[in-house]
């Protein structure tokens, strides 16, 4: 009998399935994004940042980099987004305005929290008058003032002819001239995401004479103009300039009256409201910290174009982080910071007797913290 031999058959050829795992999970989504890129009609503008990316922000001698370790929570629950916050001295009250269109008291003594009267829009800004009016930038109704018994009257809501999108921030000269400021006339509270990112200066500077009635732009052209602050010699008036992370100072009376130069910039976090304290220091609210991946979207517009993207098809990362407050004296100069890397969204702070209350609009409650305990160092 012959040897044979077994030839194993030839093993089939299994198809090489890499290319489509790969199309499948790199090469497809990587298209989608850049037909929905080019597609999107969303156009950012190219910002004035020149000054301000690659270079160091400024930092304060005295320093609470965790400033929620001892902190209280005063009306947790009751206080939806409270933005801002007004003191008066002689009832022990805080005002501040919430989510719901209510503007709150708060009894600084126990936390005690009341309805007190209901705009029917959202106020933001708030300012108690000499005469114990309180005055309020409603974003959706306009510039607003509610007597002490709760009566509330429209101010103004629109400046040569063009309607407020996002009245913000608000104070009080003692002649009674109000300064405020419309951080977009394009885009509305709930949209200011879409102002951040579009870059373009929707903003302006305010000023309503009740006298006359009349309403003044003192400066436009503004990149989210935001918190207002008048100064204790009636001198000039503070303002925030968001998206730039800068105040500007505009002067309202003496030599330089009707002008307006820089008060801070380069500041370490995204400034909201500002609040003089009676005692020489204005206290600037940080939203969220200037990091790097903040100056890259501000540098380059195609970052902004892919957030904006994210925001209306998916969801935008929460980027923000480190929030706080940021002191400094009549001069602008640095005294202390108080920031967490818990907190963001911080919008409103003000010191009341040994205490920093602090406002939010993501947050149910007023944050307080004990100054005399958990002060800068």
């Amino acid at each position: 009998m012959s040897d044979s031999t077994t030839v194993p058959p030839l093993p089939k050829n299994k198809p090489n399935r890499w290319p489509l795992t790969f199309a499948t999970i790199f090469l497809v989504p990587v298209l989608t994004a850049l037909i929905v890129y080019h597609y999107e009609s969303f156009d950012p503008a190219e910002l004035p940042v020149h000054e301000i990316v690659g270079r160091p922000t400024v930092a304060a001698p005295r320093v609470n980099s965790r400033m929620l370790d001892g902190s209280e929570r005063v009306g947790e629950g009751k206080l939806p987004g409270p933005e801002d916050i007004a003191y008066d001295h002689e009832s022990g009250l805080i005002y501040t305005g919430c989510n719901d269109g209510w503007v709150k008291r708060v009894r600084v003594n126990d936390s005690t929290v009341e309805e007190w009267v209901n705009t029917g829009g959202r106020p933001l800004g708030v300012v108690l008058s000499r005469q114990g009016e309180l005055i309020v930038a409603d974003t959706e109704k306009g510039l607003l003032r509610v007597s002490q018994s709760g009566s509330v009257e429209l101010l103004t809501d629109e400046a040569e002819g063009v309607k407020f999108k996002l009245t913000d921030g608000v104070d009080v000269a003692e002649d009674g001239i109000i300064y405020f400021t419309d951080a977009s006339y394009k885009y509305r509270f709930e949209e200011h995401i879409w102002d951040i990112l579009e870059g373009r200066p929707y903003g302006r500077f305010m000023s309503f004479d009740p006298k006359n009635r009349r309403t003044n732009i003192l400066v436009r052209d503004l990149y989210f103009a935001n918190g207002v602050a008048v100064s204790p010699k009636q001198d000039f008036v503070v303002f925030c300039e968001t998206i730039l992370s800068r105040c500007l100072r505009y002067y309202i009376s003496g030599k330089k009256n009707g002008t307006v130069d820089k008060f801070i910039e380069l500041l370490p976090g995204v400034p909201d409201n500002i609040r003089y304290d009676g005692e020489g220091h204005f206290w600037i609210a940080l939203s969220t910290e200037v990091s790097l991946s903040w100056q890259w979207a501000l540098k380059y517009p195609v970052i902004r174009k892919g957030l904006a993207i994210m925001e209306k098809y998916l969801k935008r990362p929460h980027m923000e982080k480190n929030g706080g407050v940021f002191v400094v004296d009549l001069k602008g100069n640095p005294i202390a910071h108080y920031y967490d890397p818990r907190l963001s969204f911080l919008s409103g702070a003000a010191k009341i007797g040994n205490y920093l209350y602090c406002g939010s609009i993501a947050v149910p409650y007023i944050t307080r913290l004990d100054l005399t305990l958990h002060g800068a160092q």
